[in-house]
């Protein structure tokens, strides 16, 4: 079974700095591309950063230089490095495959403040 567990999201003031993590259990981590997606209030969810099994990355224009995806083989974790963060960058963060499986976990909210 699936689990999808994303942590440190918080309160920072635009500029400033966050590192997400994801836990993630059974298959998905092992056969799949992780990626980060974000959904901020009454828009759609949208891919921000992916990585493949053996490390390639891409990112969305909107985050390029800014974000870092990194991911732990051994611990099943992706991470997501954010800097530079801007106020409408707010929104609940949610890791999953690229392309996404049909669960997902409950997300961690990031607020940037003005």
């Amino acid at each position: 079974q699936v689990q999808l567990v994303e942590s440190g999201g918080d309160l920072v003031q635009a500029g400033g700095s966050l590192r997400l993590s994801c836990a993630a259990s059974g298959r998905i981590f092992s056969i799949n591309a992780m990626g980060w997606y974000r959904q901020a209030p009454g828009k759609q969810r949208e891919l921000v950063a992916t990585i493949t099994r053996g490390g390639s990355t891409n990112y969305a224009n909107s985050v390029k230089g800014r974000f870092t995806i990194s991911r732990d083989n051994v611990r099943n974790t992706v991470y997501l490095q954010m800097n530079s963060l801007k106020p409408e960058e707010t929104a609940v963060y949610y890791c999953n495959a690229v392309p996404p499986g049909d669960y997902w976990g409950k997300g961690t909210l990031v607020t940037v403040s003005s």
